[in-house]
């Protein structure tokens, strides 16, 4: 009876009524203002302090639950989240969507326009913030004990800006207003330390090392609820925000000397205040050490504390924790570990190296030598000396065991050092992470396979059972259900709403392959969308497009290796064959193009000018602007995508093979009912084992066949260029001023780029490409067809869900419970 008595009261709160009662009091008690002086962002407030209150009822009983069963936690490190907007999906997720659109429509508001004033959290960079984002809301609809630990950027990602054709990066001032989704709990800060010199001394036979004149940084947790769908599991996401020990020197500050007296206090808060600072100075990778430090030892001591409120011991540490380090990024937390357990808690280098390597699991998101994270031993020493003796001793030790195994073996001892000597003395993190986890994985078949059989091919072969693949997913609520209502409703219209946490469910649909009214109505929704992002795009960019017109976009972190070059490319050869042959026939198509490269990536912010150039140049050109368009939405985010995401007919995923580890996008995107064009790279394998080769375009070199190309030494770009005039007078246009006026020399770094090695094999594929987009042309003439393969896209899918990925953690790697949390 009491249970039935307690369901009745929460569902009470979701009502009309209390939510309305809820919004009025919050705008009147909590912000002063009336129906005469709220503005439209007083409202959004009011309506996400409303949905809070909601939420708070299962945060706190999840978390007293978690408790009382002594559940094991997940654990999951990540120095990116990229939530987007929050207040539709806590909506969704809470069960209350329709039922706050209709108080706001009482109150002459809509949920659509409140939605827009939300900022996006910007605390990532691209899929793998977005990723975690993903896993968060999974792990919490699964019920599973997990908390997510990051940082809180207070600037976060850079607003992209479009000016003259170039990217230019301005603050991200997503704090300007306030967080309504976060508490503040200083009571659990923490200090974190940096600097300073180790001591040793000897204590009844034991070492004892401290830690002297460490400068020290407060870390203060921030707090966001993250709810599962249906709303009854609410987990936590804690973000760190670094504050000085000391507000500022007081003695210094009554002689005078203000700027000084706050220096301190202004040093130890740059740790938090902007997302990955530009690294390609010392500056910069002080900085982004310090960040990767400070988010673990919080997060390492948090862990601690909560663990220590129920345990008295260590004893059952590995059975209770799993920490999983998304990326290298956090890898310092193996070291740091090691310091807790030894230098503060007392423990042996056996008992506490038995917990630590039993205790962390990772996971590896490229095979890029850059992202393989080196940190300049000569840094680490002078910012974190106790965590470089400790890396030098697992070194020691476990190079020791290769030396057992393999004793006349010096070569491979030195490849699998976690010190790598020479040019310079560094420490490979991602030895380091191998060495200290249990488990390592990478995020899709064709990845994981990379991994064990090139890039950690030496850690394999002595350590085949720590390896293991998950690939990645999405969560559908997010994706399908917020992103693209409609669609979402006529899905659950066909076959029920099981699919929203079995996305499995999603094959129920091909029983409708030939049913014509279905395949009408997607292509209907699909129309709709694509009227959506015109209007955004005529509103952003001035640029009317059809709707009509092939929408083929590629929205991404800029890369060379993600290949918007060889999109650009093809582009520029069809715009010279119109103007050569007026009368050449194609379907009209719309090229959309977003992201944002790194500050620091020269080549990559290259490519965004042309790109935009290109887009001039063809925008304004009459002969070809009737038959193509192209467009770059700047500032490419979550929030953005999912306007794109639901409008897109063709999906670009045309990485060189075997350098994307995954991609989610091209996921997002399957699921929305676009069609990949696309090489056999990544989870784009996958999708096309799950959706059938009738229904993907595949081209160009797999990742065999890039690795023998490159490796034979007979790949000549020149060879290309003399041989296809198409190729040759594309490429002459990088030299001209054509693109560029006043400027001839502006994309001669491009030219260079391909001529002078063209690394990621881009006019070796281009050929195939432009042939397969031939494909794609006639596959969307038939519109029968191309809406069949937009049902079996759908249809097929369901194996990426986050909900998935989760499940495969949790029986590959996590070992933890995985069902909805009965808490009401």
């Amino acid at each position: 009876m009491k249970k039935v008595e307690k369901n009745y009261e929460y569902q009470r709160l979701l009502d009309e009524q209390s939510i309305e009662r809820s919004m009025r009091q919050h705008l009147k008690y909590m912000q002063v203002k009336d129906q005469y002086t709220a503005t439209l962002h007083d409202y959004y407030t009011a309506a996400a302090w409303s949905a809070w209150d909601r939420l708070v009822e299962g945060w706190i009983k999840t978390q007293q639950s978690y408790y009382k069963e002594d559940r094991k936690r997940v654990y999951y490190l990540s120095l990116e989240y990229l939530l987007g907007k929050t207040l539709v999906n806590n909506l969704i997720n809470l069960g209350i969507k329709e039922t706050t659109e209709k108080v706001l429509m009482k109150m002459g508001l809509s949920l659509e326009d409140l939605a827009e004033l939300e900022p996006d959290a910007g605390l990532g960079n691209g899929g793998l913030g977005r990723l975690a984002a993903c896993f968060l809301d999974s792990m919490a609809t699964l019920g599973i004990a997990g908390y997510g630990y990051g940082i809180r950027y207070q600037y976060g990602i850079f607003r992209q800006r479009i000016k003259d054709g170039c990217q230019v990066e301005e603050p991200d001032h997503w704090l300007k207003f306030g967080n309504p989704w976060e508490v503040a709990r200083p009571e659990y800060a923490f200090e974190v330390k940096f600097g300073g010199h180790v001591e040793t001394k000897e204590e009844n036979g034991k070492l004892i090392f401290e830690w002297k004149n460490a400068e020290r940084v407060l870390a203060i947790p921030y707090d966001t609820p993250i709810a599962g769908y249906g709303g009854k599991t609410v987990n936590t996401l804690r973000l760190w925000s670094a504050a000085s020990s000391n507000e500022f020197d007081l003695q210094i500050f009554n002689h005078g000397d203000y700027i000084k007296a706050v220096e301190d206090k202004n040093r130890s808060e740059m740790i938090s205040k902007v997302l990955y600072p530009n690294d390609n100075v010392i500056e910069g990778k002080e900085l982004r050490l310090k960040q990767q430090y400070f988010f673990v030892s919080a997060s390492l001591q948090d862990i601690l504390r909560r663990y220590k409120k129920t345990h008295d011991n260590f004893d059952s540490f590995v059975d209770k924790v799993v920490i999983q380090l998304n990326d290298t990024h956090p890898t310092l937390a193996i070291p740091e570990l090691m310091r807790l357990l030894i230098d503060e808690e007392g423990l042996g280098w056996d008992e506490a190296w038995n917990i630590v390597s039993n205790v962390f699991a990772y996971t590896n998101h490229t095979i890029l030598p850059e992202a393989l994270e080196k940190w300049p031993v000569a840094l680490v020493e002078s910012l974190l000396p106790r965590h470089m003796q400790i890396i030098y001793e697992i070194n020691h030790r476990f190079l020791n065991e290769v030396r057992a195994r393999y004793p006349n073996d010096e070569a491979r001892v030195r490849r699998m050092s976690i010190i790598e000597e020479e040019p310079i003395k560094q420490v490979r993190m991602a030895n380091l992470a191998i060495v200290g986890s249990r488990k390592i994985n990478g995020v899709a078949k064709l990845h994981s396979e990379i991994l064990k059989k090139k890039v950690f091919r030496d850690f394999y072969e002595i350590l085949p059972e720590k390896f293991t693949n998950v690939t990645n997913g999405i969560t559908p609520r997010r994706w399908l259900l917020s992103a693209n209502p409609s669609l979402a409703d006529f899905i659950t219209e066909k076959i029920g709403s099981g699919w929203i946490t079995d996305l499995t469910q999603l094959r129920r649909l091909e029983k409708y392959a030939n049913d014509k009214k279905v395949l009408k109505k997607l292509s209907e929704i699909k129309k709709e969308n694509k009227r959506k992002l015109a209007e955004y795009i005529l509103k952003k960019n001035g640029v009317k497009v059809d709707v009509e017109s092939i929408f083929d976009v590629q929205v991404k972190r800029i890369h060379e290796y993600k290949r918007q070059f060889l999109n650009a490319m093809h582009i520029l050869i069809l715009y010279n064959r119109l103007k050569r042959e007026p009368e050449y026939e194609i379907f009209p198509r719309t090229f959309i193009f977003g992201g944002k490269s790194a500050p620091g990536y020269f080549i990559a912010k290259r490519i965004i000018s042309l790109i935009n150039a290109i887009a001039d140049l063809v925008n304004n050109d009459n002969d070809v602007n009737e038959k193509m368009k192209v467009i770059f939405l700047e500032d490419y985010r979550v929030s953005l995508s999912e306007k794109i995401i639901p409008a897109t007919d063709l999906s670009e995923q045309i990485s060189t093979a075997g350098k994307e580890a995954s991609g989610t996008g091209n996921m997002k995107f399957a699921l929305n009912g676009a069609i990949t064009i696309g090489t056999m790279d990544g989870a784009n394998i996958e999708i096309r084992e799950e959706v059938g080769e009738d229904n993907i375009f595949i081209f160009g070199l797999n990742a065999d066949e890039v690795e023998s190309l490159k490796s034979s030494g007979k790949y000549n770009p020149w060879e290309y260029y003399h041989r296809n005039q198409e190729i040759k007078e594309m490429m002459d246009m990088l030299l001209g001023n054509r693109l560029r006026k006043n400027d001839k020399d502006y994309f001669k770094p491009l030219f260079d780029s391909i001529m002078n090695g063209d690394e990621y094999l881009l006019l070796a594929d281009l050929e195939s490409y432009i042939e397969c987009q031939k494909k794609v042309d006639r596959a969307y003439r038939d519109k029968e067809r191309w809406a069949k393969m937009m049902l079996y896209n759908i249809a097929r899918v369901g194996k990426f869900s986050s909900d998935r990925s989760i499940r495969d953690y949790v029986r590959e790697i996590w070992n933890v419970k995985c069902e909805c949390a009965k808490i009401y």
